[in-house]
């Protein structure tokens, strides 16, 4: 199956060198980056910046489409909503059915748009960080911030690498429940919408039986290695910030100011 959440795909680029702070810190930049982008050239920088990124992590780019796969149906109910029930600007298309503007044209363009760029560009940080890092990334994040709370950072950076780490499994055990049913005549892409839902029962219950009992066997080896997530841990590799990590914040900072400028005067217009 076309599941991109959660791998990784190894390189020696200088994208998958930076520290895992400085990527993820690096994609929330990028979707505000995405979101207040409102005009063609503020667009035109953030499509550069994902083609560049492709480019420089060595990362093929039809695999962060194929994380799209899943999301087809909500753009296309988004671009239909907007194309056909937005009303304002300039009549481009008009029919006794349907009524197209120019604002809606737009509206529908830019909104498909940032679903794309925001999907597929934060597909490069689970592809360029192990998920090992990953976690260690969010852990050092969240540790000043948690120290104020009961909440431990460590447990949070536990329960993400799990995640990250049993998202293609439990897919790829999915794929092949499918493929079994399938083989014993179970039939998912004819009927109707009620038909295929109640055809889905055989696939889920095996997947949430075998998802329990891949929890039970994690629980049961994190205890015999006496694992307890309230004892503080040392780090084989601490992260540390390089010159390369200042010089991708000053260039996430600038085209971030870049865009926000640009939209401001645009929306001035």
């Amino acid at each position: 199956m076309n599941v991109t959440l959660g791998q990784y795909y190894p390189s020696d680029s200088i994208i998958h060198k930076l520290d895992p702070r400085t990527k993820i810190i690096g994609t929330m930049l990028y979707i505000a980056m995405v979101f207040l982008s409102n005009n063609i050239i503020s667009y035109g920088i953030c499509t550069l910046l994902f083609v560049y990124l492709a480019k420089v992590s060595h990362v093929p780019v039809l695999m962060a489409i194929r994380g799209l796969k899943g999301m087809v149906f909500i753009i296309i109910i988004t671009a239909l909503f907007n194309i056909f029930f937005i009303k304002t600007g300039n009549t481009i298309i008009k029919t006794p059915l349907i009524n197209i503007t120019d604002d809606g044209l737009f509206t529908t363009i830019s909104l498909c748009l940032r679903l794309v760029l925001i999907v597929c560009t934060s597909s490069f940080l689970t592809f360029t960080t192990t998920p090992i890092s990953l976690a260690d990334g969010v852990e050092r994040l969240l540790r000043k911030p948690c120290s104020f709370t009961k909440i431990s950072s460590s447990e949070i950076g536990m329960i993400m690498s799990i995640a990250l780490r049993f998202i293609p499994t439990l897919i790829e055990e999915l794929d092949k429940i499918k493929k079994a049913q399938q083989a014993r005549g179970a039939d998912f892409e004819n009927g109707g919408l009620i038909k295929r839902a109640k055809n889905m029962i055989p696939l889920l219950v095996p997947l949430f039986l075998s998802s329990f009992r891949r929890a039970d066997e994690l629980a049961m080896a994190m205890e015999s290695r006496c694992y307890r997530p309230d004892m503080k841990r040392t780090k084989l590799r601490e992260l540390k910030y390089t010159k390369n990590d200042y010089y991708a914040y000053g260039v996430i900072l600038f085209l971030l100011a870049v865009v926000v400028v640009v939209s401001l005067v645009w929306s001035m217009k």
